[in-house]
């Protein structure tokens, strides 16, 4: 069973009047100066996924500077079950829209369709930035499993805020603020099932011959202390009214969690880990999570992997792709120069990014005019 990008066109995305790439290969190596776009080309795949995409940007932000019209995105893809085209794109300054073989669906539902993980530079720090930034990091995880997951985050947000709001404002309409305490109690419930399981996942699929260490993961919190039932919860929500309308923002829930991870064998909490150990930490987990996406759904995910060679030396850069070969998945893959993809050998389709005066260009790498 295959999830591939066969076909990928953006029109007026980022830096991109227009690019047209028709791909074959698992491996995909985009290489060119810095700012010539190779990210910009990972982030138009990661919004074939539910969410913000790897820059977490507003719609908005995706529109070429120059188009009087909006921005899209269409791939061509291999499936699980069969061949289908997914789009997404919006009118300028309009929202963000979704179509699956030219039928409007949700964004939340491109998820059922296209699991696709990324790692990214920005990711780097999330082991020594606040806890918001390793949550989202572990929902993301949650969310390649279960589709569902961001629509439990979604409710769970909307039904918060307005709780909040109410709070502070001192509207204190009990049948009001139950509703939305029932809603937080099973979409909160649900998001912390998910992100149980996906943990679950990623420990039981960790490789003790990856060339990448074993990290502990776990999460931690109130929430995960309490683990409350549905009606205790809903107790602890009521309660909390007074102290959440004081404080202006819920003090309970999973919205406070936090992931703990750990270096396995050093026993070594990963804030303490040298900059390269957290970089091969973050890998660990990623190739875990695409093991774990393969044993659930048949299926490898897409792996989108932004500057990854660039991180490590050339025995690990080898084994890197060896693993990601071994796993069948389709990864694209950005760095400044091909030395960097030496240990693909033949194995990967290759791209030259450049930026011109008309905006970024993509075409296949020409050893010949390129060399």
């Amino acid at each position: 069973m295959t999830l591939a990008i066969r076909t990928l066109r953006l029109i007026a995305f980022r830096s991109y009047a227009r690019a047209d790439l028709d791909v074959g290969a698992n491996a995909i190596a985009l290489a060119g100066p810095n700012g010539a776009g190779k990210t910009n080309i990972l982030e138009a795949v990661s919004l074939l996924a539910p969410g913000r995409g790897l820059r977490r940007a507003l719609p908005a932000d995706f529109a070429r500077a120059q188009a009087a019209v909006g921005w899209s995105v269409t791939a061509t893809m291999d499936t699980p079950s069969d061949p289908t085209v997914l789009w997404t794109g919006a009118e300028f300054e309009q929202r963000r829209t979704a179509k699956r073989d030219e039928k409007q669906v949700s964004v939340l539902s491109l998820g059922r369709v296209a699991r696709i993980l990324w790692l990214t530079p920005a990711l780097d720090r999330v082991f020594v930035e606040g806890p918001a930034e390793r949550r989202r990091f572990l929902d993301r995880i949650a969310l390649s499993f279960f589709p569902e997951h961001a629509e439990h985050a979604s409710r769970y947000e909307k039904a918060m805020r307005d709780r909040n709001r109410l709070l502070k404002d001192g509207v204190n309409d009990p049948r009001w603020l139950g509703a939305l305490e029932a809603q937080m109690v099973e979409a909160g419930t649900g998001m912390a099932a998910g992100r149980r399981a996906a943990l679950t996942g990623l420990l039981g699929a960790q490789d003790d011959a990856s060339a990448f260490p074993r990290a502990d993961v776990a999460l931690e919190g109130a929430f995960e202390t309490e683990a409350p039932d549905t009606e205790r919860y809903r107790a602890l929500l009521f309660d909390g009214r007074g102290r959440d309308g004081a404080a202006g923002r819920t003090l309970f829930g999973p919205h406070r969690s936090d992931l703990s991870v750990r270096y396995a064998a050093k026993d070594t909490p990963a804030s303490a880990c040298s900059t390269g150990e957290q970089k091969a930490l973050l890998v660990s987990l990623i190739l875990a999570n695409a093991r774990a996406l393969t044993a659930k759904t048949g299926a490898p995910p897409i792996l989108l992997l932004d500057e990854i060679a660039a991180h490590f030396d050339a025995d690990r850069r080898a084994l890197l792709f060896a693993e990601i070969e071994a796993m069948g998945v389709q990864a694209w893959m950005t760095g400044t120069e091909w030395a960097l993809f030496d240990a693909l050998g033949g194995q990967a389709q290759r791209f030259t990014v450049s930026e011109t005066q008309n905006g970024s260009v993509v075409q296949p790498f020409d050893p010949v005019r390129q060399s």
